[in-house]
């Protein structure tokens, strides 16, 4: 397995990758599975005031730059020391949320908002990052079924909001064409997370 590499995982609501992770992170014992926002305690605690289902009156930007800041703890905190010493981090989101949900989604520009990210993430890119692709009603109807998930504030934005998600990451599909690798993630689970490990094992060994 390759040391020091940065993998992050991506996707509309319901796309299942949290559950994929956690299964690669089974199969890749030896790496560091962590989330965003959060991962450690400061980032954390942002990560309540983000997704807290009585801010709907947060205006974009300042969503957008409280992902940034929890973004910057928990990369220097965490992750860049984890790289350091040459681990393999699997990290539940990133970078391209913001630029899907806030710079496209939210209309504030991905160019806009990238360049607020430049700014917490000092050129730190993930040297892979796999994209879970799902059609928005079919993710909205697993969130619906699944009771023991965590519903937060975007979870209740409307289906429009959620279009707007899947093609912010087809943009940046285009853009980023040698980092991002999609994954039809509207197949059963064992199936999702046979293609997930065939891309990694290609990347890592």
């Amino acid at each position: 397995m390759k040391s020091g590499f940065f993998i992050t995982f991506e996707g509309p609501d319901g796309a299942g990758k949290t559950t994929i992770i956690s299964m690669v992170a089974k199969e890749l014992n030896e790496a560091l599975l962590t989330r965003e926002p959060g991962g450690i305690d400061i980032a954390e605690q942002i990560r309540r005031v983000i997704l807290d289902k009585e801010n709907t009156s947060m205006d974009p930007r300042t969503e957008a730059l409280l992902y940034a800041a929890a973004r910057r703890q928990h990369l220097v905190e965490k992750v860049m020391p984890a790289i350091e010493d040459g681990k393999v981090v699997l990290c539940d989101r990133f970078v391209d949320s913001s630029l899907a949900y806030q710079g496209h989604a939210r209309g504030l520009g991905i160019d806009e908002v990238f360049t607020i990210n430049q700014f917490a993430i000092e050129q730190m890119m993930p040297d892979l990052t796999i994209y879970f692709d799902i059609e928005p009603e079919l993710g909205l109807q697993r969130i619906n079924k699944n009771k023991g998930r965590e519903v937060n504030r975007l979870d209740l934005e409307n289906l429009e909001f959620h279009h707007k998600v899947r093609e912010g990451y087809h943009l940046l599909m285009k853009r980023f064409p040698d980092r991002i690798v999609r994954i039809d993630a509207s197949g059963e689970v064992n199936d999702v997370f046979s293609k997930t490990m065939e891309v990694l094992k290609a990347k890592l060994f």
